[in-house]
């Protein structure tokens, strides 16, 4: 058998990488959409835009048995009600926890299975995740959620299409405190948010810190007042994505 050139084997394993690479990039070409300017500014209903005297409040990575009942009795002195991105994982092992968010009149919603990066295509795994998750949110909440966030707010096309399937509203951004690091603090965080926010924004902040800096929610926690007053100081109302115009 004829020994071939190394520079056509070489070209012929480039040949055999391009269908990669193009599935690939159609993959995570979406996340693009992380970059928040070019979110708000070319797709404002990902970016959470609604009402223009509302502000949506919304948290990630729960529920958290350590951390979440301390943002539920927060919200309930201050009259707020909220949006709760919850993993599936951590909501079939603390069923009581998330039933009691949607009790004391909270609004839940998808942040996928687990929280993980999808830097490679997984779409039939992504698929089953989130549809797994909806039915958990549904079967010990009573309610089915209606909008999901993934986990960085890294929207790949799969992830997109899955959530799609499932009859979910993918919803990012349009302020954060940067609340999960290990040197945020209660000024850090709202002094973030105050350069943000907006009328008709959608705040992200973190009610647990499993995925995160240890103890970093106690900065969300401790800026939470001020965050609300701030708002309704400016004549904004404060609540979940249901009243913030949006649709579904």
């Amino acid at each position: 058998m004829p020994v071939q050139p190394v520079h056509v084997t070489a070209g012929r394993a480039a040949i055999a990488l391009v269908p990669l690479a193009a599935m690939t990039a159609a993959h995570i070409g979406p996340a693009v959409t992380w970059l928040p300017g070019l979110r708000r500014r070319l797709l404002p209903r990902l970016a959470g835009t609604g009402r223009a005297d509302h502000v949506a409040l919304t948290f990630d990575d729960g529920p958290d048995p350590a951390s979440t009942p301390h943002f539920l009795d927060a919200l309930d002195g201050l009259g707020v009600r909220a949006t709760f991105f919850v993993l599936g994982e951590s909501v079939v092992r603390h069923p009581p926890l998330t039933r009691e968010i949607v009790e004391r009149g909270h609004e839940l919603a998808v942040h996928g299975w687990a929280h993980d990066r999808p830097w490679l295509p997984s779409p039939v795994r992504d698929a089953a995740e989130l549809a797994r998750t909806v039915r958990a949110v549904t079967d010990i909440a009573g309610s089915r959620p209606r909008w999901y966030r993934p986990p960085y707010g890294i929207l790949t096309s799969g992830r997109w299409a899955a959530a799609r399937r499932c009859g979910l509203t993918t919803v990012l951004w349009s302020a954060w405190g940067r609340d999960w690091t290990a040197d945020a603090t209660a000024a850090s965080v709202r002094t973030t948010i105050e350069s943000e926010l907006r009328g008709g924004g959608t705040l992200l902040l973190h009610d647990s810190d499993r995925t995160s800096a240890a103890g970093c929610w106690h900065a969300a926690l401790g800026a939470l007042p001020e965050v609300v007053a701030a708002c309704r100081g400016a004549g904004l109302s404060v609540g979940p994505l249901a009243e913030h115009g949006m649709g579904a």
